[in-house]
């Protein structure tokens, strides 16, 4: 099982300048998750987008609901997608301070969805098994389940892909609840890749990346984890997790990499090899 999780990893990256020289670094044809971030446009996301399906991968682009401007730029965003080839999208609020147009959450893009043309069949979106900074457990608990409901009155696939985790009991207790409440969406469970501390953070701060880096700020432990020698390695939560995958329906790993795609990936092969 534990060797499953690594094999379906997906990749987070982020439209940053940075990238280039560690392209390619990724082993072919690999999922890849690209950030919507704050500091960013779609547009950029989505031109990384075409790069990496140029370059041979599966590429997810992120549509943060806050960054679209109006219904017309959906439609724009939408189309670049479909042009691509892409029928998946992964779809989170946004970290921006003040909406840029009339979407507030990824709940309210999910509703306008429905009454517009597109090629999705898939959509993921996010969910916070360790809380979230600015948004009560009960408010994540009922938009999930929301986002849920509104996928299979479209009759589109999903999964939900958590924040950077840190604590596999948090991780066991939340999703063992939400399955209990009629949950059944797959879970893509989300860690930190082989990351220098100081990458992370540094490059977190300049960005906004949200939820994980308010997470890190709101508990010192996970930072002193990450700081201390040798960092955090994200095998003891896989290994932790891995038997109770089949049980929960944790489908594979979204792997938060801030760009260090050489490093995780050699991370990700050596632990499935069993020598981390």
């Amino acid at each position: 099982m534990r060797r499953r999780l690594l094999a379906d990893a997906q990749w987070e990256l982020i439209p940053l300048r940075n990238l280039a020289d560690q392209l390619p670094h990724l082993p072919p044809d690999s999922p890849v998750s690209v950030t919507a971030s704050a500091s960013k446009t779609l547009e950029d996301t989505l031109d990384l987008t075409a790069e990496l399906c140029a370059l041979g991968h599966r590429p997810v682009p992120h549509v943060a609901a806050r960054m679209v401007r109006s219904r017309d730029h959906l439609e724009e965003l939408l189309g670049r997608v479909s042009a691509l080839g892409l029928s998946e999208i992964f779809l989170v609020g946004g970290d921006v301070t003040s909406p840029a147009g009339p979407f507030d959450s990824a709940q309210q893009l999910l509703e306008a969805l429905a009454d517009l043309e597109h090629t999705l069949t898939h959509i993921g979106v996010t969910s916070y098994p360790e809380g979230h900074a600015l948004i009560s457990d009960a408010v994540l608990h009922e938009a999930l389940h929301a986002k849920q409901a509104l996928l299979a009155d479209a009759g589109i696939a999903g999964h939900a892909a958590t924040q950077m985790c840190f604590h596999p009991r948090s991780i066991i207790e939340w999703l063992s609840s939400e399955r209990d409440s009629g949950f059944t969406l797959p879970v893509h469970l989300g860690i930190p890749g082989s990351v220098d501390p100081a990458r992370l953070l540094r490059i977190g701060t300049r960005l906004g990346i949200g939820a994980s880096l308010r997470y890190l700020h709101k508990n010192t432990g996970a930072v002193a984890r990450m700081l201390r020698p040798g960092g955090y390695d994200p095998g003891v939560l896989v290994d932790a997790l891995a038997p109770h995958a089949d049980r929960l329906d944790i489908a594979g790993l979204h792997v938060f990499t801030f760009n260090s795609i050489a490093d995780t990936v050699a991370w990700r092969d050596a632990a499935a090899a069993g020598r981390r």
